[in-house]
């Protein structure tokens, strides 16, 4: 296991059109054996920091520490040592088309020149943890989706790392490959305790697999936490549509209300806790204060292998109780922030 420290490192391009600020002033601190979660729109520069973690790309300010130490005190031999212990997963799977299934997971252990015997009897028994034992002879041209992404981490396995990053890592895979992607990794983070780091723009995938995310925009880091403490009370805009855009992949989703827009009321989401969501607050709410509300979406999301419910709540128009009606709600026990 590892500790990742980010210290306010700031990165700037320089191109023909002048300089790009893709970082500004980031920290970050992940714990060892964490699933840390970086989040964010296309051009958040989510990407560009977590090639700063192994220093793919070095800060312009700031520095990355690994386990106490700063990378950008190394020397060039100590940095090649460091990267072996940093595994890396992207979304396009970067296997070798040319050579087999088996012969994609030796490469590394090649490179460290360990023997072809030993590397195979390594190989084999990752792909036996990924579930692909019987695909030693195949090409990746013959692999599904999923089956490349599970040759690609059996391949970042192959170095021991005590690190695993995993750049957008299921954007190119279906709901359901997705899925059981992140149950494997969770086993492996479980089973090994690699400190794993998810780059995404999917929500879904945080509060599907991640303990502690970041939320970035424009270079900037806009809020980090806890998963279920961000999804109860998102702070930030972006936070707030991040979660409000999350669609998902919940077997037990159910969405029920109008899906069309409303232009009327001051809208509202609720997220019901373990203790409130036995307890018909919105009805009795209704009945207390005699005045109707607009249920424009009602799901069950899966966070961090909690179950949360949440609605988006709509007050008649120019109501006068929506005030002593949202401090109700917060009374028996539900979060209540903004609806949009």
């Amino acid at each position: 296991m590892s500790k990742i420290e980010i210290r306010n490192v700031s990165k700037t391009f320089t191109t023909k059109d002048g300089s790009v600020e893709a970082l500004k002033n980031i920290n970050i601190q992940v714990e060892e054996g964490d699933i840390f979660g970086i989040i964010g729109m296309s051009g958040a520069g989510k990407s560009t920091l977590v090639r700063c973690i192994n220093f793919l790309e070095v800060p312009s300010e700031g520095e990355v520490l690994i386990d106490g130490k700063s990378l950008k005190s190394f020397s060039p031999k100590e940095l090649r040592n460091q990267r072996e212990k940093i595994g890396m997963i992207f979304q396009h799977f970067n296997l070798l088309m040319q050579k087999n299934v088996l012969e994609n997971v030796c490469f590394p252990l090649y490179i460290k020149r360990q023997k072809k015997a030993q590397a195979h009897e390594r190989a084999k028994e990752l792909l036996e943890l990924v579930g692909l034992a019987d695909k030693l002879s195949a090409f990746p041209a013959q692999l599904s989706g999923g089956q490349k992404q599970r040759v690609a981490i059996a391949r970042a396995l192959a170095s021991d790392p005590r690190i695993l990053l995993c750049d957008e890592a299921t954007s190119a895979l279906d709901p359901q490959t997705t899925s059981s992607i992140l149950q494997l990794l969770r086993e492996i983070n479980q089973k090994f305790g690699i400190t794993i780091v998810i780059i995404t723009h999917q929500m879904s995938v945080v509060r599907e697999i991640c303990r502690h995310v970041a939320i970035l925009k424009e270079g900037v880091l806009r809020e980090q936490g806890l998963v279920t403490d961000i999804f109860t009370n998102p702070k930030s805009d972006v936070a707030r549509e991040l979660i409000l855009s999350d669609r998902g992949t919940d077997e037990d989703d159910k969405r029920t209300g109008p899906q069309s827009e409303i232009t009327s009321g001051e809208k509202i989401r609720i997220v019901f806790s373990e203790n409130s969501s036995f307890e018909p607050v919105i009805s009795n709410m209704v009945l207390t204060f005699h005045e109707p509300v607009n249920i424009l979406k009602a799901d069950t999301r899966n966070v961090g292998g909690v179950a949360k419910g949440e609605m988006i709540l709509q007050f008649m128009k120019g109501s006068q109780k929506a005030p002593l009606m949202k401090e109700y709600l917060i009374e028996h026990g539900l979060s209540v922030g903004e609806g949009e």
